[in-house]
């Protein structure tokens, strides 16, 4: 126990494993795993949204949705999330975590459902109230990312804090794969009642105006977790070390984690007035003071969570051109519509499956056991060569015979991505602020990568635009090609691995010791560990 630790928070570090850990991490776990279907099932239908509204008569290729449209409707919900983040992370330390956390949900179940009936009369007026109700999905589960984070760090034991964040936040790759496996069911459901014929044998008939249901079912679908789990978040008690710390109650603060923990706490009030009261208990945000402490660090975990965010969104929301682009899926005149939906979210679900999902679980695995650290910069490593491994051979992978190989390459990346940096840039920033700043610091790192994943869901829709303009859709400008945008992940995968030497290990630290809150018996109190 560190100099200064109070009994309730030392006793929530030393906690053995119980059910109340399990339980935050469900509920707090269905809040990701709601986020990633709202924020991915997009990709799954998006191929659609433009055969139905954009399709012109007589035209020899099914319609898609024009570049400005497309880059829209993939970068306003995660503008709402970049929004969403500061605001609710803000709140989170301001008036506590418990009050806004079911708020958050609220206002995903309310416009997940608004997406679903985006009704107008023209194209262009569906497109824009859509973009409407995606950007208030974005600005709830931006909210996610700093309340959960902050929460589950707050519950956890010191021993397993690593494991049960970093299982919070794996639940989004079960959430990507349910968009895949949600909007399989609808197209397999639609295209056995009413089996259309591919576009090149009749291109009216290929896109049954019944269809229009598939993409409003998928996407409002992601209200159902989010309204089975409102109940259960409603009832969870504050942290205790929101309620002790900052809202200075250590009476309530006692209470509650008696409860919780089925023991009792002396609530500490003398001792934890002499400790709310110091000096280094007194400064602001961003004041000099602040800057001094933390700043090197905020500058760590903003820069890395941007930079893999860029990559990671890149990848994940044109998943279905890059298959497109290497012959995975058939070209979009030789299928009908709905079977275009099936056939991407197939993939989708086989990327998730192979790659995605087990990479979370392995940082869930090991991430007590390696340490953050070592896992972000084994992350950036690992995702640099194997993009290296596809842009130099780029034509090689596009061939029939090596398609085998890109997939295994391309699950690679996703593998260590998650394995790596994806995960690490969310459990770090909650564990290395104090408990008054926490959630808005964590939104503010969360918030420099979600402008990180509008890089990579916007700018990079125009860059990877090949230059021939016979291996591009109709209308879209020319960019510098996939290969190229792949050669400029790389860089800011390496550029992320120099600036992960701005965080520190986090690995066994209770987070009074780690943010300076409390003395540390063997080393001074706002040290920053550079390399474990």
């Amino acid at each position: 126990m560190a100099k200064g630790q109070v009994q309730v928070l030392n006793a929530l570090d030393v906690a053995k494993i119980q059910w109340y850990h399990f339980k935050a991490i469900a509920i707090s776990g269905m809040g990701f795993f709601t986020d990633a279907y709202d924020l991915f099932c997009i990709t799954t239908v998006a191929r659609l949204i433009g055969r139905l509204y954009f399709t012109k008569p007589g035209a020899d290729k099914p319609g898609i949705l024009p570049i400005h449209l497309s880059a829209a409707v993939n970068g306003i919900a995660l503008l709402g999330s970049l929004f969403g983040q500061l605001f609710f992370g803000w709140l989170g330390d301001n008036i506590g975590r418990k009050k806004v956390y079911g708020i958050t949900l609220i206002i995903i179940i309310i416009s997940t459902i608004g997406s679903g009936i985006s009704f107008n009369s023209t194209p262009i007026g569906v497109i824009t109230t859509l973009c409407f109700f995606r950007f208030w999905v974005g600005f709830g589960i931006g909210g996610e990312y700093p309340l959960s984070a902050t929460i589950m760090a707050e519950y956890a034991n010191k021993k397993s804090r690593g494991t049960f964040v970093a299982a919070v936040f794996a639940m989004q790759g079960m959430g990507i794969l349910a968009a895949a496996l949600v909007a399989m069911l609808f197209a397999a459901i639609f295209e056995s009642k009413y089996n259309p014929p591919p576009f090149s044998v009749d291109s009216k008939a290929s896109v049954p105006p019944e269809s229009d249901y598939i993409w409003r079912g998928v996407l409002m679908f992601g209200a159902v977790p989010a309204a089975l789990t409102l109940y259960w978040r409603i009832q969870m008690p504050e942290t205790a070390r929101y309620t002790t710390l900052v809202a200075r109650n250590p009476k309530q603060g006692a209470k509650d984690m008696s409860t919780v923990l089925n023991l009792h706490l002396d609530p500490e009030i003398e001792k934890i007035e002499e400790l709310v009261h110091s000096e280094r208990h007194q400064f602001k945000l961003f004041s000099a003071e602040f800057g001094r402490m933390y700043g090197i660090r905020l500058l760590g975990t903003t820069s890395t969570w941007f930079l893999i965010d860029i990559a990671f969104y890149s990848l994940n929301l044109f998943q279905k051109d890059v298959f497109y682009s290497v012959g995975w899926i058939p070209l979009p005149k030789d299928m009908n519509a709905i079977r275009e939906v099936y056939n991407i979210a197939k993939f989708q679900a086989l990327v998730s499956l192979c790659g995605t999902i087990p990479g979370y679980w392995f940082t869930v695995a090991f991430i007590d056991i390696i340490g953050r650290w070592w896992i972000q910069m084994m992350g950036f490593f690992c995702m640099t060569i194997f993009m290296v491994a596809i842009a130099i051979p780029y034509e090689y992978w596009r061939t029939m015979e090596h398609r085998v190989g890109f997939l295994v390459l391309y699950g690679l990346i996703f593998f260590f991505a998650n394995f790596g940096p994806n995960a690490t840039t969310f459990v770090i920033p909650a564990e290395i602020f104090p408990s008054r700043f926490r959630s808005t610091c964590h939104g503010i790192s969360a918030a420099a990568g979600k402008a990180g994943s509008i890089i990579g869901a916007v700018v990079f829709l125009y860059a990877s635009q090949e230059e021939d303009p016979a291996k591009r859709n109709p209308g879209y400008p020319g960019g510098i090609g996939k290969k190229k945008s792949i050669f400029i992940l790389c860089v800011t995968n390496i550029v992320g691995m120099m600036c992960t030497f701005l965080v520190p290990e986090t690995k066994g630290k209770s987070l009074e010791e780690l943010s300076g809150e409390v003395d540390v018996e063997d080393e001074a109190p706002y040290e920053r560990i550079v390399v474990p």
